[in-house]
């Protein structure tokens, strides 16, 4: 025998819970990639900011300079 009322609102809270969960697995497996399909990818174009790779300047060093005192 049951004693307490049900509450609509929980079973309404469940339901949204089971659909957000099932829609982020479909999205996690819709946007999977594999690893073949990466390094093809990686090969095929190069880094157009190939210029734009770390170059140590003389603020640089100076702050190097900074944390070794």
């Amino acid at each position: 025998m049951r004693t307490t009322p049900r509450n609509p609102q929980r079973r309404q809270f469940l339901r949204a819970l089971g659909a957000g969960t099932a829609a982020v697995g479909a999205g996690a497996a819709l946007g999977h990639v594999t690893l073949s399909q990466a390094d093809s990818q990686s090969e095929a174009s190069p880094r157009p900011d190939a210029t734009r790779q770390y170059h140590e300047t003389d603020h640089i060093r100076a702050y190097y300079a900074t944390l070794r005192d």
